[in-house]
């Protein structure tokens, strides 16, 4: 059996190479990622990772497959990825001096199609940013692709108030989740 990681996210390969476990072939899945009116954020970012394990694992039935989902909340609000620059500082400027959680929720498939899926839910207080960090921040393009418009582990790191939970569930893969669910799977470090 091959893992298959069903994401395109260099995050994510980086992470599992964290603890020793390389995928045998990354394969992100393309399914639409809108959330369905009214659906709360927990629900809607363990549905997204499913439906990602699913897509891949309908192409690959004989292996086993990884997939996760990241996002940010703000209260109910979903703060995904962001279309432009303009949308990315108005994300941020709503972030600014208050809490937020990021959720990701992690699925793994195997070749019976028996599944696991755990989800995690950390909370980030982000200090109180000024006009002049959030148009330097948006200059520096690390945005670009991230749930919430901002990478924990790169420059976005010195914004960073305090963190409750999985600093590699806010990066975008939980490590210890994902670990034992591979575990489960007699895929282990």
């Amino acid at each position: 059996m091959k893992l298959i990681l069903a994401s395109a996210s260099p995050r994510r390969k980086e992470l599992l190479a964290q603890i020793g476990i390389t995928p045998d072939a990354i394969v992100p899945a393309d399914i639409d990622e809108t959330p369905r009116k009214d659906e709360l954020p927990l629900p809607y970012v363990g549905r997204m990772a499913n439906e990602k394990a699913a897509a891949i694992a309908a192409q690959f039935p004989n292996d086993i497959v990884l997939a996760a989902d990241t996002i940010v909340t703000l209260g109910r609000r979903i703060l995904g990825k962001p279309v432009d620059a303009k949308d990315a500082a108005r994300m941020l400027e709503l972030m600014s001096g208050r809490r937020h959680r990021v959720c990701t929720a992690v699925t793994v498939i195997a070749p019976n199609q028996k599944s696991r899926s755990r989800t995690t839910e950390t909370t980030v207080q982000i200090k109180r940013l000024t006009d002049a960090e959030i148009r330097v921040y948006i200059a520096s393009g690390e945005w670009e692709g991230k749930a919430g418009a901002y990478a924990i582990q790169g420059r976005a790191e010195v914004f960073i108030k305090a963190i409750n939970g999985s600093y590699s569930g806010v990066v975008g893969l939980p490590l210890y989740e994902t670990a034992n669910l591979l575990h489960d799977f007699r895929l282990s470090l």
